[in-house]
């Protein structure tokens, strides 16, 4: 083994050892069958999640060096999301041989794309921007994929395949309101668009990728060790995380239960806490090293996997679970279900441009948190109006984008509307001539 290598291996040792020594008392509390009480499990679990999301994000930077960017986000994401697959799909399993289980699946992932959208999309925007001032007064070089002026992340072209197949699939899922169900055949539809994705990010090309710290020092390994690396941290990162979820969300659902939190709010909302927490971990990090539009990125393939395996395993569990053909739906998750896709839609419509600016961060915060003060059905159909209103002037004013962004999943590249290009002197000014994020 020669020094470069190493020095490498040296690099790792520490970081991995504290990352091992963290989640090792997660896992060791949740193997002992112990119950810990509700602070003691949020705060023993929590961490050990935590630091397996760090090690996740290491792992998705190096995967960049074998694999193309889009595929390693993807792959990422698929991994940050598993908390709320195991959750989901014991629920909706459960549901099969009791039908009061159905409510509390729905409620779960309604709550956990609302979430995503509504709090993971503005607060990245919002480390991105301080980020960016703390680098400005320091003197020290800008993440490339900021604009200033008005505060905005520049998108790559290549999210155009997200933003397609979420279009997509929010037309399809508009369906479950109408028949009051999550059909099969629906599931299966969702879970082909699911793979369609996965193999259309494969199809990109991988890029030289720009590492530091960990990511760098296992980039740097020989090829046989480095792939083996990255697949052990990925297993290893999986396995906490789907171990670790369930008495997790149990100990905020517990905590929560001590406050006083009706159980249907629990679902919806605290247990989300818990199985988004990887992802927004990983998406933070990103950001925070500059990289905002690959924190935002993940979040995207994020929204993705959820709106269409997530959704797709639904009724497929529930059947499993000896229930029917399809997972029922009742009036209150109709509502939830056209307001997390009047959601959706105007997160696509915010991001036609591929900017995301501060002011349309603030307007999807804004309308998630109304739906917390304002709490009845009433206020639940208004806020989705609003969403449907909002996301139709922004297609319409944005018309030209509309069928390169639809056309876009299933196009050989991504073409880009003369419209929505950056200007060059403003991507000089602010970072140099712009580079297309290793994330794709």
């Amino acid at each position: 083994m020669d020094t470069r290598t190493t020095g490498s291996a040296r690099r790792l040792v520490i970081p991995l050892g504290i990352v091992a020594l963290v989640t090792a008392q997660g896992v060791a509390l949740r193997l002992s069958g112990v119950e810990p009480a509700p602070v003691v499990g949020i705060l023993m679990f929590g961490v050990a999640i935590v630091a397996a999301a760090f090690a996740l994000a290491w792992a998705g930077e190096a995967a960049e060096v074998d694999i193309s960017g889009g595929l390693a986000v993807g792959l990422l994401a698929i991994i940050a999301i598993l908390p709320e697959y195991a959750i989901d799909l014991y629920f909706a399993f459960t549901a099969g041989s009791d039908p009061s289980q159905a409510q509390y699946a729905a409620a779960n992932m309604t709550g956990s794309n609302r979430l995503l959208l509504g709090f993971g999309w503005p607060f990245i925007l919002l480390v991105a921007f301080l980020v960016y001032r703390a680098a400005r007064a320091r003197r020290r070089p800008v993440d490339p994929d900021v604009s200033p002026r008005p505060f905005a992340v520049r998108l790559p072209g290549d999210n155009r395949v997200e933003l397609g197949l979420l279009m997509i699939a929010s037309v399809l899922t508009l369906t479950i309101p109408l028949t009051g169900q999550i059909h099969v055949l629906l599931g299966v539809v969702l879970l082909a668009l699911f793979v369609y994705y996965l193999w259309k990010v494969a199809q990109g090309e991988s890029e030289e990728p720009e590492l530091v710290g960990v990511p760098a020092a296992i980039g740097g390994l020989p090829t046989v060790a480095r792939r083996v690396t990255v697949i052990a941290i990925f297993v290893f990162s999986a396995a906490v995380i789907l171990l670790l979820a369930e008495p997790f969300a149990h100990s905020l659902i517990q905590g929560g239960r001590a406050a006083g939190i009706d159980d249907f709010l629990l679902v919806q909302w605290l247990a989300p806490l818990a199985s988004e927490a990887p992802e927004f971990v990983i998406a933070i990090i990103f950001a925070m090293r500059g990289k905002a539009a690959m924190g935002i990125g993940i979040l995207l393939a994020s929204k993705v996997n959820q709106w269409t395996a997530l959704v797709g395993t639904l009724p497929i569990a529930h059947a499993l679970g000896g229930g029917g053909w399809a997972l029922p739906m009742d009036g209150r998750q109709v509502e939830e279900f056209v307001l997390t896709a009047t959601q959706t839609l105007l997160g696509v419509a915010m991001l036609l441009s591929l900017r995301f600016a501060g002011r349309w961060a603030t307007a999807l915060f804004v309308l998630f948190a109304a739906t917390f003060v304002f709490t009845g059905t009433e206020a639940r159909w208004i806020v989705s109006g609003v969403y449907a209103a909002l996301a139709v002037v922004l297609f319409a004013i944005q018309w030209r984008t509309l069928w390169p962004t639809l056309r876009a999943p299933f196009a050989r590249s991504v073409e880009e509307p003369a419209a929505t290009a950056e200007p060059v002197a403003a991507a000089r000014e602010w970072g140099g001539a712009r580079r297309v994020p290793p994330s794709r």
